[in-house]
């Protein structure tokens, strides 16, 4: 339900009371249920969205992608969870290229914090990175008034 309600929320009154914080995330500290959650919020990033909904989604993919499981309750079977989110997220990477080189500004910064956290260190990445962040600074010349 808290998924649907972000999804489809198309102003700022359809979002209030509904974060995905303290519940995929909290503090880029993640959760057993984060990597599943990355699945879903990938998946929504690929269809129509309001921009509210959208910031939503990559912010708390942000988090994710800085973020590390909580080391005070170790889950059995997995060795490190922030590992497994970032290699989940890393599926969605020409998403996130994507939505950084033809969204919003702020969703573009966003987009290009995540490609930094993923660490990727090829060329790739960090031509798309470089870009992105190219992109949002000419955007933000351009906003600035004279």
């Amino acid at each position: 339900m808290l998924f649907e309600a972000i999804i489809t929320a198309e102003t700022p009154r359809d979002m209030i009371g509904y974060t995905l914080a303290n519940h995929v995330e909290l503090n880029t500290i993640i959760f057993e249920c984060t990597v599943p959650a990355v699945s879903v919020i990938l998946a929504a990033l690929a269809g129509e969205l309001s921009s509210l909904a959208r910031r939503e989604l990559l912010q708390t993919l942000s988090f994710v992608a800085a973020g590390s499981g909580d080391d005070s309750e170790p889950v059995p079977g997995r060795t490190n969870l922030g590992d497994e989110c970032r290699a989940r997220a890393q599926e969605g990477f020409w998403l996130i290229v994507q939505i950084g080189l033809t969204g919003r500004a702020e969703d573009a910064d966003t987009a290009a914090d995540i490609c930094e956290y993923f660490g990727l260190g090829d060329e790739k990445s960090s031509f798309y990175q470089a870009l992105i962040r190219k992109r949002v600074s000419a955007k933000a010349r351009r906003q600035r008034p004279r």
